[in-house]
């Protein structure tokens, strides 16, 4: 949801919206300069000096049409002087932060951040080796060029947030705020729902895990003592679909974003050698790491499935109905018995409470949820708890859990009776980035700017 569009102080709030998508600028892969021009080309121009930092026309044109893209509105020179204004008190921020000897970044930080930013590169163009080719260079280039304007850009947002963190608001101000908006153009918002649940999953039978076992053990003794091709076993007979094809190749993938079982062998095993068979939560596996630089690592894998089709659930779902019981008529907390009992990790840990995994937000739109769970929220009224269910997760075993509904807000135009905490955040977002433009402003008198090429052209910029 986006309020802005529709406030009538149309500058500043211009202004605002190009701040939180160069914002979001800041974290897009491609700031190294692809390698497809032809000779005699031009390639790009500087519009801007700050310091000794150049702004490339090009970066001016990308903001643009990422905000024309998500506000549907017309193209101005203006609009284009208003981006060019953000890119530049962008640039006074980290030349600023460089100079504030309380600002620091540690180098872990920066490999962090440098991890994220290549693997997010190869992952949008297919893989390392397609980034090289399209970028003309080798990684460890890219990395290189990539590293300093990665430690500034840590710079300029440590320094940035020791600015805004005490802008607070008042309610008085969010009030305010929200009345500029004209009543018959406020959004909808749509019938979102919070949730709690717990999850167990149904024992695995001796008999279906020994099964497993087996076949992958045979297949990894053919690769390892009868000389098969890794990729060509995986394409037989791994039962990971995103990977089996491709001959059970995943490149470029962060350790952290393995589940621990997989990741520990992963970050522990030599490179070319074929892992000893291991058990995560979706079956048994043998990998070959291929590469691994810091956290980032490129594997083979082979998945085989525990077969849980046989499986009888009378005993996870007895079980389920117990934790129920101590919720309902022994008025035990449900998130500290899903803290207790829940097996999906990820919601056990925050209670039970179930976040959109894109964005992480806590309301979930209701439409956008799947045949299992809107059947049973049609069982249930604000407060109560399901009687247990079956559940798809990302985890594909067999699941069952028990839902509380925390949260269900029809479908309404936005008000501050029902969405205050939605409008108060707004409202405080946009204070704290005019804020920073007041202070970008009195940096601006002690920092060198140069205005060049179009940019001279259109006008002079306004900070």
């Amino acid at each position: 949801m986006s309020l802005h569009p529709m406030k009538p102080a149309a500058c500043a709030c211009t202004a605002f919206l190009l701040v939180c998508v160069l914002l979001c600028a800041a974290l897009t892969p491609f700031a190294v300069s692809p390698a497809h021009a032809q000779e005699g080309d031009v390639i790009d121009e500087i519009v801007a000096v700050v310091s000794d930092q150049i702004v490339l026309k090009s970066e001016v044109d990308a903001i643009v049409a990422n905000y024309l893209q998500q506000q549907r509105v017309p193209y101005s020179e203006a609009l284009w002087m208003d981006a060019l204004n953000e890119l530049i008190g962008q640039e006074i921020l980290k030349v600023a932060a460089r100079r504030d000897t309380n600002i620091t970044v540690q180098e872990e930080q920066v490999d962090q951040a440098l991890n994220q930013r290549i693997e997010l590169m190869a992952s949008q163009v297919g893989g390392e080796q397609m980034l090289e080719e399209l970028y003309g260079r080798s990684i460890v280039r890219i990395r290189a060029d990539l590293r300093d304007e990665l430690r500034d850009q840590l710079l300029a947002d440590q320094l940035r947030q020791s600015k805004i963190q005490n802008v607070r608001i008042t309610p008085t101000e969010a009030e305010e705020w929200f009345d500029q908006f004209p009543a018959d153009s406020l959004p909808v918002i749509p019938h979102v729902v919070r949730l709690n649940h717990i999850v167990r999953f149904p024992e695995l039978t001796e008999e279906a895990r020994e099964e497993a076992r087996e076949i992958i053990t045979a297949i990894r003794d053919s690769i390892v003592t009868g000389g098969g091709s890794f990729e060509e076993m995986a394409q037989q007979f791994s039962e990971d679909p995103g990977s089996a094809s491709l001959g059970g190749r995943i490149e470029d993938t962060s350790l952290g974003d393995l589940v621990p079982e997989f990741g520990a062998v992963a970050s522990r095993i030599p490179v070319g050698d074929v892992s000893q068979v291991f058990e995560s939560p979706f079956g048994y596996h043998i990998v070959r790491v291929n590469d691994r630089r810091g956290e980032i690592v490129d594997f083979n894998h082979i998945l085989i499935r525990i077969d849980d089709s046989e499986i009888d659930p009378s005993e996870t779902i007895a079980f389920l109905t117990a934790v129920r019981d101590s919720a309902l008529q022994l008025d035990v907390p449900f998130e500290r018995l899903a803290k207790l009992h829940s097996q999906e990790e990820s919601s056990a840990q925050l209670g039970g409470r179930v976040v959109d995994p894109r964005s992480g937000e806590r309301d979930l739109v209701r439409e956008n949820l799947g045949p299992l769970w809107l059947a049973t929220l049609d069982t249930l009224e604000i407060g109560e708890i399901s009687r247990p269910t079956p559940v798809q997760l990302e985890n594909p075993r067999q699941a069952y859990h028990i839902v509380q509904l925390v949260l269900s807000q029809e479908e309404h135009i936005v008000s501050l009776e029902t969405d205050y905490d939605r409008i108060e955040q707004f409202a405080l977002q946009e204070k704290r980035a005019l804020w920073m433009q007041d202070y970008i402003e009195t940096l601006r008198e002690e920092i060198y700017v140069d205005l060049r090429g179009k940019a001279r052209s259109v006008g002079m910029v306004e900070l």
